[in-house]
């Protein structure tokens, strides 16, 4: 519980009026990817920052009263108030400085700390709900029980609770058959306007593989967290899914610190891939993890009612939580730029969502890059 209040307080932070103290970015390139100091992510954010060094590592703290944001350098793994996020790309120390890549303030850090800034949404009324496999494909598969059945049983369960709170909910099956990947995405794809997504599976892996996840879609020029690190032609197509990444990246916040609160299983993080319900999506869409059917004692967990009503109660929670972050609220326009119009904060969001990327800077930069115009945000 613990967990999911200050991931709550953290969200709802962000809906009161704030002025920020940082008048620029200093984007850098190294590699040909564009970074930025934490000192300006500390500034803008109102985050107090810290270095520690433990033995060879660099840990990086950024807080507030109410909020946290842990890393270290050269690690992927991020902690805002304590809940795992893998980033897109390592913290980069270069010279005194410690980078964050401007692709994780943008798809990252800035849905998660002003959720009521996002632009990308209508007025949320549908909910669609996929419960992986069905019929022939029996997904992950235990003593206990079978994916394809577990992941019915929880949006069964959560169908019911979203109606009573007011939502159409729909489902992409609701029996025991087979739905082709493409149908379902065709499917949701016709409530693009007013619905999101919420994919449920179960994990299966090594005997000792435990813990819940959750998915969202790799933004364009990223690694999914699966593949191999070689790029790939995937990575360079901008995909319907990639049409909400910041909105994704929000949504998956509400969920996956909703499932922490309620389920006593280790917290594997929230990840970007492309699977195809996430890449084919043209509405804010998750893929959820709730545990391992193939660990043994897990598996024993999620085949007992009350697991899977907590983890129906977690997508319901989170669900609220979302929409209160995002639209209970008005959100109050941004100020006009000036100096140097199209360079604040709000359009390095749309540009990074386009179908274009800026073009790279030389690679292996080590000076502080150019000065890049931000209004104080109210």
């Amino acid at each position: 519980m613990f967990r999911l209040l200050a991931v709550l307080a953290l969200l709802l932070a962000g809906l009161a009026p704030a002025s920020s103290g940082a008048a620029t970015w200093n984007l850098t390139s190294f590699d040909g990817r564009e970074y930025v100091p934490l000192t300006d992510v500390s500034q803008f954010y109102k985050l107090g920052l810290r270095f520690n060094q433990a033995g060879a590592q660099t840990q990086v703290l950024l807080a507030s009263p109410g909020r946290s944001l842990r890393g270290t350098v050269n690690s992927k793994e991020l902690f805002i108030n304590e809940v795992k996020f893998i980033l897109s790309f390592p913290l980069l120390a270069v010279g005194d400085m410690v980078y964050l890549s401007r692709n994780d303030l943008t798809k990252l850090i800035e849905p998660v700390l002003r959720p009521h800034r996002l632009r990308n949404l209508g007025a949320i009324n549908t909910i669609i709900l996929d419960p992986g496999h069905g019929g022939h494909d029996r997904g992950a598969t235990s003593a206990f029980g079978v994916e394809k059945d577990f992941a019915l049983d929880v949006a069964l369960r959560a169908r019911e609770m979203l109606r009573r709170r007011g939502f159409r909910v729909l489902l992409t099956r609701q029996a025991d058959y087979f739905i082709p990947l493409e149908e379902r995405t065709r499917f949701a794809n016709q409530y693009r306007d007013n619905g999101l997504f919420v994919s449920i599976h179960f994990n299966a892996g090594s005997g000792v593989g435990t813990g819940i996840e959750t998915y969202l879609m790799a933004p364009r020029l990223v690694p999914s967290y699966n593949g191999d690190g070689a790029p790939n032609a995937a990575e360079l197509q901008q995909w319907p899914g990639n049409v909400c990444d910041p909105e994704n990246m929000a949504l998956a916040t509400a969920m996956h610190s909703a499932m922490l609160s309620r389920l006593p299983l280790d917290d594997r993080g929230i990840k970007r891939a492309r699977f195809h319900v996430l890449r084919m999506n043209e509405l804010p869409s998750v893929l959820l993890e709730g545990g391992f059917v193939s660990n043994a004692e897990e598996a024993q967990k999620i085949a007992q009612p009350e697991f899977r009503r907590s983890l129906a109660e977690a997508i319901v929670v989170a669900i609220d939580n979302f929409k209160a972050a995002t639209q209970d609220q008005p959100a109050t326009p941004p100020p006009v730029a000036r100096g140097e119009p199209g360079q604040n904060l709000d359009q390095i969001i749309r540009e990074a969502r386009s179908l274009s990327p800026a073009a790279p800077a030389p690679a292996q930069s080590s000076g502080t890059g150019p000065k890049v115009s931000v209004p104080s945000q109210n």
